[in-house]
């Protein structure tokens, strides 16, 4: 089982993230550790240990996870594969039974400390170095938009949703904490940090909320701040006062998810909010932050759903003037409440109505960059890919322009023109 039996100096570890921006921040601290403990980061062929972070959000999470891990165990050398994430946290007995070079650790902080004892380190040894913070880094799988997780669990139990099992109930990082990290990373040249976490809006560290936290970081000497995804009721007029007040760092952005127009299907997804609700938040973001460009999620197809809520969802899209849709088709998750409902949607129903939602994020996307043509937007150069640097401005709106004279993790200010624009 270990692979201290390939040499005990081969330190190669990959990593497989599935799911959603927590994951990946949490797969990059753990890189961090690992680097610190003298590992290398590579490709899963040349792995001695692969680590799979897997989600369990819905039934097809499971099936994307249990692929990974399969697909993980046929590399090159035969690696350990330690399975961290939700679905291990739900399911471990499962995923043990894919194969016997399988390791199953729930606890991501335990993963670092697992992985060296099965490369032949002892879990007790110092770091050979202190581990690196987040900052770009060639070839490791760091960004240079640096994702900061501040907050985890949840207590909304959506009824399509196996999270709060898997993750439990929602816990904040401290803010002197999530201070001194933000000030670290602005210390070494991140021009952009995203406060992350499974349910933004719970943050709470004493008296302070997310709306504190916000204007905090804003004053860390960071460039530009974002927040991840947030519930439409944390919408509050309080963070949009704070994001206002402090428009020099706070991106005109938020990501705050629908999954449904109809207020019917929203009350048996158990979401806490109606659609009008909705979109009264979104108008007063609007108006509190002019520009703000707003993305969102919704699902197609959730049990029950007829056709006029779909219609409704698909008006209330076009109503609001997303920047982006984030697409889903219902699947469901053993384990939770939807999953039991028998008024299923056929498939080829399910297929279509997210096709037709696919189809007006393309038109919903294009009609925004459209609006910003000709206008002064700032990049930040993420990649050089040849002669083509690509970047995100403060909407959150994937950018294309000449490479010459830039590198990745720089910002520049340019005039946006047709053919600058792509899907991010």
């Amino acid at each position: 089982m270990s692979a201290a039996t390939s040499g005990a100096h081969n330190l190669a570890v990959a990593f497989k993230t599935l799911g959603c921006k927590v994951n990946r921040v949490e797969s990059d601290s753990m890189a961090a550790e690992l680097l610190g403990r003298g590992c290398r980061m590579v490709q899963e062929d040349e792995a001695a240990v692969i680590v799979v972070n897997t989600c369990t959000v819905t039934g097809e999470a499971d099936a994307k996870a249990r692929k990974a891990v399969r697909h993980a165990l046929k590399a090159a050398g035969e690696p350990v594969v330690v399975v961290t994430g939700c679905l291990a946290a739900i399911d471990a007995e499962a995923l043990r039974a894919l194969g016997e070079r399988v390791l199953v650790e729930a606890d991501k902080e335990a993963v670092a400390v697992r992985v060296a004892t099965a490369l032949g380190l002892a879990a007790a040894d110092p770091f050979a170095t202190p581990a690196p913070a987040r900052a770009p880094r060639t070839g490791e799988g760091f960004r240079v938009r640096v994702p900061v997780k501040i907050q985890d669990g949840c207590d909304n139990f959506c009824t399509y949703c196996i999270v709060p099992y898997a993750r439990g109930l929602p816990r904040s990082m401290p803010v002197a904490d999530v201070i001194a990290e933000v000030a670290a990373l602005a210390a070494e040249g991140v021009c952009e940090v995203v406060l992350t976490g499974i349910n933004l809006g719970r943050y709470s560290d004493g008296d302070m909320g997310l709306p504190g936290l916000v204007g905090a970081v804003a004053q860390t000497g960071i460039s530009r701040l974002r927040l991840s995804s947030i519930e439409p009721p944390d919408v509050t007029d309080e963070l949009l006062a704070v994001m206002a007040k402090h428009g020099d760092v706070v991106c005109p952005h938020l990501h705050v998810p629908l999954q449904n127009g109809s207020d019917a299907v929203l009350e048996a997804m158990g979401r806490r909010y109606t659609a009008a609700q909705y979109v009264e938040r979104i108008e007063a973001a609007r108006s509190a932050v002019p520009g703000l460009a707003v993305t969102t999620d919704v699902i197609a197809g959730f049990p029950g759903e007829t056709d006029d809520d779909h219609a409704a969802t698909h008006a209330l899209c076009e109503r609001v003037g997303f920047s982006r849709l984030h697409v889903f088709r219902y699947s469901p998750r053993e384990g939770t409440v939807a999953a039991a409902r028998t008024a299923r949607v056929v498939p080829e129903v399910k297929a279509e109505r997210a096709r037709t939602l696919r189809a007006l994020d393309t038109r919903l996307r294009e009609a925004f960059a459209g609006a910003l043509l000709g206008c002064a937007v700032e990049v930040l150069v993420e990649r050089i890919d040849g002669e083509e640097a690509a970047g995100t401005t403060l909407e959150y709106l994937d950018v294309r322009l000449p490479a010459a004279g830039l590198v990745a993790g720089q910002t520049v200010v340019v005039t946006l023109g047709e053919g600058m624009t792509g899907a991010c």
